[in-house]
């Protein structure tokens, strides 16, 4: 390998998971490195990569997308390349199609022998390939360094016997107070985490093969956020170096462009611009955390009955963060929006006073980047994590649950919302909210935080 200590650029590439929840941190940490000058290869699949938000200028030089094809595979429907094209159920063919790009991407590396490949959980077979031509590997974790220590040690190893109720407790190892812990009906949800499917390999056994064959740690994380919870990860699973990377909060310029997309946005900012200062809930839950109509009903009965303004950014799973903008629809106390919205616009506007989320992790930072106190409505993977974490916090408020079932009522819904935007309450939340924002917003230190990645990538790379 080159010696990259007088400063020259590392090419690095990147292979996240096939789900834009996993592909869009990846593309943010590679724009952090590009504006740095390295060069980044991106791997993914042609649809997905036609899907991924516009470069700005400025880094477009220096990111490659590199498409490897997806090889067809039975039961996975014929241009499905993400998990937003798919079923739950189905996720297991597409992992099964993920295993048939090990040739090209032997290829790719054989061609282009970059400095590091920064991995995702699911190439438990890249580590191997990289070594044949010496590429060295890391992890990028999408998740916090709490939830891959819940999963790691609660669920790797475990046997196909263990049950959900056992994924209730906070793990007996931790050294400290927590709550971290799954709510019944959350568990049922992940317990298939360690089982077999159709690939023929639990992800469990994915993500823990890549853990063992990795040696640097990236997370999307930072000391002052979870320092603890950092340390113990490092001291229990890590056989290489653990890294924060920050958080990769929106920047100045970021947020400039992001409010020029879309032909709703004049409709939705004036509307919020008509609006009492902090008196809206902006209620997103993802376009993968999808609801059942009946859970959507209530919701929307939720909102009617809070008697709070609400903007709801109703999302078809579409797999990018682009892409026109749907239908407008006015109610008694809101607006109903279906299709692509300015959320980043929307989270900063004057007039919104708190967001209700299903808590997946990128949300919960954009949210809190604003200091927004959140409403939680947790639904898939490691979002009940993080509804603990911020109730521990202090910043929001989680939607009271049926534990068995995960059933919730409007009513549920309106009570949560008035505790944050209405009743005494809020006032803490607010103003946790707005000191966490703090640390999170702070571009400067987490810009920090990505140089301090690269001066490890050049350390252990030589």
């Amino acid at each position: 390998m080159a010696d990259h200590g007088n400063g020259a650029s590392l090419h690095i590439a990147v292979f996240p998971w096939l789900a834009f929840g996993h592909m869009l941190p990846f593309l943010r940490l590679s724009k952090s490195l590009a504006k740095r000058r390295h060069r980044v290869s991106f791997l993914s699949t042609p649809r997905n990569i036609a899907r991924l938000p516009k470069l700005p200028p400025d880094v477009a030089p220096f990111i490659d997308f590199v498409p490897l094809p997806l090889p067809p595979v039975d039961n996975l429907p014929l241009e499905a390349e993400s998990t937003n094209d798919l079923l739950p159920d189905q996720v297991q063919y597409l992992k099964k199609a993920l295993d048939g790009l090990q040739s090209p991407f032997a290829c790719f590396l054989q061609s282009t022998k970059p400095d590091w490949v920064i991995l995702d959980f699911c190439q438990h077979w890249a580590p191997a390939i990289a070594a044949e031509v010496n590429v060295p590997c890391a992890h990028f974790s999408i998740l916090r360094a709490s939830s891959l220590f819940f999963f790691c040690d609660k669920i790797a190893g475990s046997t196909s016997s263990q049950t959900p109720e056992e994924l209730t407790k906070p793990p007996e190892s931790v050294p400290f107070p927590t709550t971290l812990a799954f709510r019944l009906h959350e568990a049922k949800g992940v317990i298939w985490l360690h089982r077999d499917n159709a690939s023929g390999i639990s992800d469990m056994q994915r993500l823990i093969s890549v853990l063992k064959a990795c040696s640097l740690f990236a997370f999307r994380s930072c000391f002052e956020h979870e320092s603890s919870w950092l340390s113990l990860f490092a001291t229990r699973f890590c056989t290489g170096d653990v890294v924060p990377v920050g958080l990769l909060p929106t920047s100045a310029d970021e947020l400039a462009s992001h409010a020029e997309a879309g032909p709703s946005s004049s409709t939705i900012l004036r509307w919020l611009s008509e609006q009492l200062p902090r008196s809206v809930v902006y209620v997103a839950i993802g376009s993968e955390a999808t609801l059942s109509a009946e859970q959507e009903r209530e919701l929307a009965s939720g909102l009617e009955l809070s008697a709070v303004p609400f903007l709801w950014a109703v999302r078809k799973p579409s797999g990018s963060e682009t892409g026109g903008g749907g239908g407008v629809r006015l109610h008694r106390h809101g607006m109903v929006i279906e299709g692509w919205v300015p959320q980043l616009e929307i989270l900063r506007h004057n007039s919104v006073g708190a967001f209700l989320t299903h808590c997946g992790y990128s949300s919960v930072i954009e949210g809190l980047q604003f200091g927004l106190p959140l409403v939680m409505l947790p639904s898939i993977i490691d979002t009940g994590l993080i509804a603990r974490w911020c109730t521990e916090m202090k910043v929001g408020e989680e939607v009271a649950r049926n534990e068995a079932d995960g059933w919730f009522t409007g009513e549920d819904v309106a009570v949560a919302i008035r505790k944050v935007m209405v009743e005494e309450e809020g006032k803490e939340f607010r103003s946790n909210a707005e000191k966490l924002g703090e640390v999170f917003a702070d571009t400067k230190l987490h810009e920090s935080y990505v140089d301090t990645f690269i001066q490890r990538l050049r350390s252990k790379g030589d």
